[in-house]
């Protein structure tokens, strides 16, 4: 299966008259652009914005982030979620890279959503204040959800999706400034010199626990709590075949433009034929009852062997209950013979000292860390807050709180913030982006 990504880099975005790329400006009609969003009947009231880095801005409650794309044949950017389904991950499609569009809420957040900054230290803590932001901020008639501490915010993330495929048409027909190719062979098809290297396959856990509909990841805009692991071509997963769920803590969260983009998975292309041979992408899910778990684990297990895999990179989106289906994967890997890499965040506490994940085993003797979803970050007021602030102490934000009695709510009078790691939109990047490194004391 052959992908070419012909890429845009921008390197400015304004508003104006009419939506268009030159020369590294985005200019977008707000306009032509808030009318065709508001064909969703569900939402009330609507917004854009632009978020640049080094602006005095604070954005929350955060629910998605996208990449602009389009596919140049014509087909849905997101087939099965947002138009007609087809197999994603071939042919041509167009990218404006360096930018995304940011879905907000314009007052309810709640535990899956998050907070970053385009400035200042809180810049630092995820990649999407690095990057240029088509801000959609919108409210919704779904009252039975408002106050939820979990929301689907189905209309939420469909709206930023369809604002990045519409924005992704003005370079439908440019020619881009560079062209990224995916072409991976068929697993029983390749050089024999490729078959000689070691075999490995990455494995993906998207968030898949609520077993009501609407919450979880989707592929192909099938809800992941509705299925086994499976097979999948890292070029289906690059290419809009996964939609981000709205059910984590949020520095946990793997965003849409995460799934566009995995640095783990180009990785792992990127050494496809040299160090290594990438088989592809088992496509797993994290599940609430043990015996779904040890199913899930099962069905992994078996993929491996079967494709013949030497090594396996396993990456979890979360923590708590998931680490079971994390360490159960491992452990069934390493029982299979399959050397595993595991990729998570870690819950350690406040003071960074209380165990990591929820359950250990000797087995799981290689882990990357991405980070402690519950260390502290104070950070001072900011100028200009996109959406409502208080919702990371008034909503049941995973990072944030009403009321602490030592240090007082997360929302100060004065706009300054304390909460957790938690909080930090995608924060922990498990997906590959993770800037942050280990020191030993």
């Amino acid at each position: 299966m052959r992908l070419e990504i012909g890429n845009f880099y921008v390197k400015d975005i304004v508003f104006g008259d009419k939506l268009s790329f030159n020369e590294g400006l985005l200019t977008i009609n707000k306009e032509e652009a808030i009318t065709y969003l508001k064909e969703d009947d569900r939402i009330t009231d609507i917004d854009l914005y632009l978020a640049k880095p080094g602006d005095p801005i604070r954005l929350c409650p955060v629910k998605d982030s996208i990449e602009p794309r389009v596919h140049v044949d014509g087909s849905p950017l997101f087939p099965g979620y947002e138009g007609d389904l087809k197999r994603a991950g071939e042919g041509v499609t167009h990218a404006l890279k360096n930018c995304c569009v940011t879905v907000v809420g314009k007052h309810w957040g709640g535990f899956q959503d998050g907070i970053f900054d385009m400035s200042g230290e809180g810049q630092k803590l995820s990649l999407y204040g690095t990057l240029l932001n088509i801000v959609l901020v919108m409210d919704t008639n779904e009252e039975f959800e408002r106050h939820e501490q979990q929301k689907k915010n189905d209309a939420h993330r469909r709206a930023g999706c369809k604002l990045a495929e519409f924005i992704g048409q003005c370079v439908k027909e440019l020619e881009p400034e560079e062209k990224e190719v995916f072409d991976l062979e068929p697993v029983i098809k390749r050089d024999p010199e490729i078959e000689k290297l070691p075999s490995v396959v990455y494995v993906m856990q998207p968030q898949s626990q609520m077993e009501e509909l609407g919450y979880n990841t989707r592929v192909y805009g099938w809800d992941m709590n509705r299925m086994l692991p499976t097979f999948m071509h890292p070029n289906e997963v690059l290419d809009g075949a996964l939609i981000s769920g709205s059910f984590m803590p949020c520095s946990s969260k793997w965003a849409t433009y995460d799934f566009q983009n995995c640095p783990n998975i180009k990785a792992l292309y990127h050494e496809h034929g040299k160090t290594i041979n990438f088989l592809g992408v088992i496509m797993a899910n994290l599940n609430v009852a043990l015996e779904q778990k040890e199913r899930a684990a099962i069905y992994v297990a078996q993929m491996a062997n079967s494709l013949g895999a030497d090594g396996a990179v396993v990456a979890e989106e979360g923590y708590g209950n998931p680490d079971a289906d994390f360490v159960g994967c491992i452990v069934a890997l390493e029982d299979a013979g399959v050397k595993t890499v595991g990729i998570s965040n870690e819950c350690t506490g406040r003071d960074g000292k209380s165990q990591p994940l929820v359950t250990l085993d000797e087995k799981c003797d290689a882990i990357v860390s991405c980070g402690n979803v519950s260390e502290l970050i104070e950070l001072p007021p900011m100028e200009i807050v996109l959406g409502e602030l208080e919702a990371l102490a008034r909503d049941g934000s995973s990072g944030g709180w009403a009321g602490d009695e030592i240090l007082g709510p997360s929302v100060r009078e004065d706009g300054s913030i304390i909460f957790e790691n938690n909080g930090v939109f995608c924060g922990d990047q498990v997906c590959g982006w993770s800037p942050k490194t280990m020191k030993e004391f």
